[in-house]
């Protein structure tokens, strides 16, 4: 893999940044703790692995069957991170911690498939950084599980440091805010020069 460094930032940065998953891992661990918040967890590991594995096949799909649409794939990728940089750099909003009464293996799993930005992630990181390089699908498999990883770690993080965390971001929102943005945007920039 030609570029391992905007590949990594850009799994570092969505995964982590506040989003549905991780905003109701922190309230469901706030609620009820980590161990019975850990079902919930295991939920969103299982659904995003599945939304990455239909990501990978989609993706590949269209990079067969379309060979022209590698360059309108990698613009469009480009595109949706730049906005979400704007996004983050912008951002200005406290999180929104709404208590969380659903917590459950089927929940965070079917949660997945209503999440545009998991699924969007899935879209972007496949089509730019996985299927120009790799294609089979034992690959495929090893790369869903390896997102699904940081997916799971994003989510036990904000559980497990919910209300630490919490203070930090609206201590050091600007600043954290400007570094997620620009590494979102470097990664942008650098899949637009494979």
């Amino acid at each position: 893999m030609a570029n391992f460094v905007p590949f990594l930032s850009y799994i570092l940065v969505v995964t982590f940044t506040p989003g549905p998953n991780n905003i109701m891992s922190m309230a469901n661990a706030n609620q009820f703790g980590y161990r019975r918040t850990l079902r919930f967890i295991l939920g969103i590991f299982s659904g995003f692995t599945v939304i990455m594995l239909l990501a990978s096949y989609f993706s590949l799909l269209l990079y067969n069957l379309l060979p022209t649409i590698k360059l309108a794939m990698r613009i469009i990728g480009a595109t949706y991170m730049g906005y979400l940089a704007y996004q983050i750099i912008t951002s200005t909003k406290q999180i929104n911690e709404q208590q969380a009464r659903i917590n459950s293996f089927s929940t965070g799993m079917l949660m997945q498939f209503v999440n545009p930005k998991v699924i969007l992630y899935g879209i972007t990181i496949v089509s730019n950084f996985i299927t120009p390089y790799y294609q089979s699908s034992i690959t495929l498999f090893f790369f869903a599980i390896f997102l699904a990883s940081f997916s799971f770690m994003s989510t036990s993080c904000w559980a497990l440091f919910g209300v630490i965390f919490e203070r930090y971001l609206s201590r050091y929102r600007k600043p954290f805010n400007w570094v997620m943005g620009l590494l979102l945007l470097y990664s942008a920039v650098s899949i637009l020069f494979l």
